[in-house]
């Protein structure tokens, strides 16, 4: 289902021909309605107007996407900022484009959207690239800091950590390791006071972040 909303039946009529085809489509003119409908028939696609009274821009259309987050947003708009645009798409928007924009192209943008594309602007694409970059930067110093905190273990601590980091319990690691309970324990009071952490499942999370991802597991006890 595709849900559009605008206060302008213009608007709504013009964008409805575009859509034609793709799914059913519903309308709305004002803000509670797109509210309502997003909850009760769960659109595919939010076609939304920048425009909409009391929508209160990104921080409103956040609210929306709340009420239904598999719903790929699209917003149309008269002509606005880079800074706001890209802003739009930092709350998660699949696509930007004008109001006025032909049925035709506007179809294209709705497959694209549908398809999981983002459709945006070529001169907004820098912001993007940089929004890649700075995230995969912050992820390597994080990777760094953990890889620096474990490498403060003896080899024997590291392996009991990795263990519980795959979800063994203590029986299970002295069973692996051919060692006691006991002894389990006092290498993972040695981790626990390098790592400053204070209990397994933390200690999970800080070797699951230094190595590539794995199924999920439990936490042994």
């Amino acid at each position: 289902m595709i849900l559009l909303a605008s206060p302008s039946q213009d608007d709504l009529f013009r964008w409805e021909q575009g859509v034609r085809g793709l799914a059913p489509v519903f309308c709305s003119t004002n803000l509670d309605s797109v509210r309502s409908e997003l909850v009760r028939i769960k659109p595919q696609v939010l076609l939304l107007d920048h425009d909409l009274p009391k929508l209160d821009g990104p921080n409103g259309i956040s609210g929306l996407m709340k009420l239904n987050p598999e719903t790929k947003v699209i917003v149309l708009s008269h002509v606005i900022s880079d800074e706001i645009e890209w802003g739009l798409f930092r709350t998660g928007i699949r696509g930007c484009c004008r109001g006025d924009i032909e049925p035709g192209q506007l179809k294209s943008v709705v497959e694209a959207v549908q398809q999981g594309e983002l459709w945006i602007r070529r001169t907004l694409s820098w912001h993007l690239l940089n929004e890649l970059v700075v995230i995969t930067q912050e992820k390597n110093k994080i990777k760094q800091a953990v890889s620096d905190l474990l490498a403060n273990l003896t080899r024997r601590e590291y392996e009991i950590a990795t263990l519980v980091g795959d979800g063994e319990s203590n029986k299970q690691i002295a069973r692996r390791l051919d060692i006691t309970e006991r002894t389990v324990k006092a290498h993972l009071t040695e981790v626990f006071r390098k790592l400053d952490v204070a209990d397994r499942l933390k200690l999970a999370l800080i070797v699951k972040g230094s190595m590539p991802p794995r199924d999920s597991t439990s936490i042994g006890h």
